[in-house]
């Protein structure tokens, strides 16, 4: 990864001399660390447009016409099974007005009772259940990866069950499709303390992505090759009157990691040869890409709310072209596509070049995101992964057709393609607002039924931006100060760089805060990733 560049303040480099984190029960430095499970292909559909060891997706432009079996048997025992997890769309109706809820209990063999948490109100609620009484803990918690916790590692080595014993190394063969989720996945998910505690939700490599109106943004000039000169031409074109050629909410930071990707600063945490870990903060081309945002804004090109604005409204803003780009994950890509149909055409940004150097792109971290189960008596685990072994059926299954789409007839009709195509109901009911696919999940592809154009947009784009996405080398380490203060650590840093962007402080103030926040903990998480980093390699 692009890893190289003078830092900010002297010394540049955060240096990898000893934290004494070995003590940290959650580290694995100095322990015997588990296998990963033993990856095996779960049978699945052909795909029209294949992957490649790098990591781009299968891409399928129909949708398979002969659906599969992978699960044989109802893998519930009749039991009530609690389960919570974060949600990105609205509460959905209770279970007894629920045609969709009902058919994946009937699937699973179960009854659930799901606590489903807007991602707004996560971090709150996730406390509050971390803090409470171990036995009121759901049987089933979706760990979402977009906040660090407090002591978030260390919860879940207390209060979960250890799922070494039943998906270590050759033991995950008893759920077939669990082995079918790629090691990076696991491998991003990270261990605690040694062993595996969770089971990761895979993604594909693009993370952090600029989303545009095609249309738009090509009227206003946009061409492949494109340098920042070029971009901040086009966005100031783009911009006339009440509309905006970019679009942020008020957790994106105005869009602030495709940005310093697109200069080639590390996401969040870089690598060196010697095994050094060094910050962004610390970098000089992520300080320019605040600088250059504050140029955009400057200049006009964000929405003037950008700071204030909502997810869900920014996606408004974005579909009735008041903003005509947004930052969003690329795995966003479906609800982009099929919201934008009839309105505009979406399309997932290339990177601009800085200074004669291209540039490059962000890349996910592979787990969105694990699930940990409570602990309990042996039978009972073994059923709770086979409810999540069901849920992690592949593309092309009958298992993965009504996790995602519902009932036939009831949730979909089939297009002429054969693809599902949501009933009214199935507007509504669905795994969006019964987020099942938030506990497991099979291996991500790139479908969009009824929509062949736009996978093989899609897949193209990945072809061009993969070998080039940045890695956040911290991804699947544990750092004991990070679990204690890096959500308050990256809040401050965040606030500055808000505040630089929006107009209201200087770059000096930038360089202040990044002094605080190395002497404030910032050095020691430096160090405690490159000891995990050297004890895993």
């Amino acid at each position: 990864m692009g890893a190289a560049g003078a830092a900010v303040s002297v010394p540049g480099l955060l240096t990898a001399c000893s934290s004494g984190s070995g003590g940290d029960g959650t580290t694995n430095t100095g322990k015997d660390l588990a296998p990963w499970p033993a990856y095996q292909p779960t049978p699945g559909a052909k795909p029209d447009l294949p992957p490649t060891d790098q990591g781009v997706q299968p891409g399928f432009t129909s949708y398979p016409a002969d659906l599969t079996a992978s699960v044989s048997r109802t893998p519930g025992d009749g039991s009530t099974v609690k389960v919570m997890s974060v949600t990105f769309g609205t509460p959905p109706k209770g279970a007894a007005q629920n045609r969709f809820w009902k058919a994946i209990e009937k699937a699973l063999g179960v009854k659930i009772e799901y606590t489903v948490i807007p991602q707004t109100d996560y971090q709150q609620k996730m406390a509050t259940v971390m803090a409470g009484d171990p036995e009121s803990l759901p049987d089933i918690i979706n760990v979402f990866s977009g906040f660090v916790l407090p002591r978030e590692a260390e919860f879940v080595q207390r209060r979960a069950e250890d799922l070494t014993p039943f998906l270590s190394g050759k033991a995950v063969k008893d759920y077939p499709n669990l082995a079918g989720i790629p090691t990076h996945a696991w491998r991003d998910m990270g261990r605690i303390g040694g062993r595996i505690h969770g089971i990761p939700l895979e993604r594909p490599v693009p993370g952090s992505t600029l989303w545009i109106n095609q249309g738009q943004f090509t009227d206003a000039g946009m061409k492949e090759g494109w340098t920042s000169d070029d971009f901040a031409a086009v966005v100031k074109k783009g911009t006339r009157g009440t509309t905006y050629a970019l679009g942020a909410s008020a957790d994106s930071l105005f869009g602030n990691a495709v940005h310093a990707a697109a200069h080639n600063a590390p996401q969040r945490w870089a690598v060196e040869k010697d095994g050094t870990f060094r910050s962004n903060y610390t970098d000089k081309r992520y300080r320019a890409s605040v600088a250059f945002q504050a140029q955009l804004r400057k200049n006009g090109s964000y929405h003037p709310e950008a700071t204030s604005l909502s997810a869900p409204d920014l996606h408004t803003l974005f579909l009735n072209g008041t903003v005509g780009s947004k930052q969003d994950g690329f795995g966003g890509y479906i609800p982009i596509y099929n919201d934008s149909k009839g309105l505009l055409t979406p399309a997932p940004a290339l990177p601009y070049s800085v200074d004669g150097t291209p540039g490059g792109v962000v890349a996910a971290r592979r787990s969105f995101g694990y699930t940990i189960l409570k602990k309990a008596k042996k039978e009972r685990i073994e059923m709770l992964l086979r409810l999540l072994d069901y849920l992690a059926a592949p593309f092309g299954t009958k298992e993965w057709e009504l996790t995602h789409f519902g009932l036939e007839d009831v949730h979909f009709t089939r297009g002429k393609d054969g693809s599902p195509k949501p009933t009214k109901l199935g507007e509504v009911e669905n795994n969006t607002n019964f987020p099942v696919k938030y506990l497991a999940e099979g291996p991500q592809v790139l479908f969009l039924a009824g929509q062949p154009k736009a996978v093989r947009a899609l897949h193209a784009w990945q072809q061009k931006v993969v070998p080039v996405t940045i890695r956040d080398a911290s991804f699947g380490l544990q750092s004991r100060t990070n679990t204690k203060q890096g959500t308050t650590l990256r809040a401050s840093m965040d606030d500055t760089i808000t505040a630089v962007i929006a107009g209201r402080a200087s770059l000096s103030d930038y360089d202040a805060a990044v002094k605080k926040w190395r002497s404030g903990g910032g050095d020691r998480m430096a160090e405690e990733y490159a000891e995990e980093y050297a004890a895993i390699k």
